[in-house]
């Protein structure tokens, strides 16, 4: 290969990284819109009912994805210490109010968002070990926003049971215009 283009291929190599990243913050912010919407419409006394045992509760989604995000981004690809106790995340029956759910899901997500912007390309091709996975940058970006946006639809859905309630997440959005 020529030395323009090993460059060419650098740089293309480059642009989808960054485009990478920008697709799975975009997708981030959207599940972080959808959750914390959720959390102000459900009265405060119901964030942790379980509608039966074999389901969750919205705290404890909300925990769990606040578990899954710092230890994926923040420890696996940041480095920062890995504090995760994934059991206390279903286990976990109150102790956080709304107000707390929300700014502590709000803080993991940003300083996730934060730290994926800041992702190399040799970060995101570097293999990691994260619970029982071996993954690159790229798989534990994709793992969480796959992850997020699964249980973001969880508690969409229990919001809906609990409020009965058009969560209005596409309104004024004319989701069968056909791009040209």
């Amino acid at each position: 290969m020529k030395s323009e283009e090993l460059v060419e291929e650098k740089i293309y190599k480059s642009m989808l990284g960054t485009e990478f990243k920008e697709q799975a913050i975009y997708r981030m912010e959207e599940s972080r819109k959808r959750v914390l919407a959720c959390l102000d419409l459900v009265p405060e006394e119901r964030i942790w009912e379980q509608p039966n045992p074999a389901l969750n509760s919205i705290g404890n989604l909300v925990l769990h994805l606040c578990g899954n995000i710092t230890q994926y981004i923040l420890t696996t690809l940041g480095g920062a210490a890995d504090h995760r106790n994934r059991d206390a995340e279903f286990s976990t029956r109150g102790g956080k109010n709304r107000a707390e759910l929300k700014a502590v899901f709000d803080s993991v997500l940003q300083q996730s968002i934060d730290r994926i912007a800041l992702a190399t390309d040799q970060e995101l091709a570097l293999v990691k070990s994260v619970q029982v996975y071996e993954l690159t940058g790229i798989g534990i970006i994709l793992h969480v926003t796959e992850h997020l946006s699964y249980h973001t639809g969880q508690i969409a859905l229990l919001t809906k049971l609990i409020t009965a309630e058009d969560l209005g997440f596409y309104k004024g959005l004319d989701l069968n215009k056909k791009h040209q």
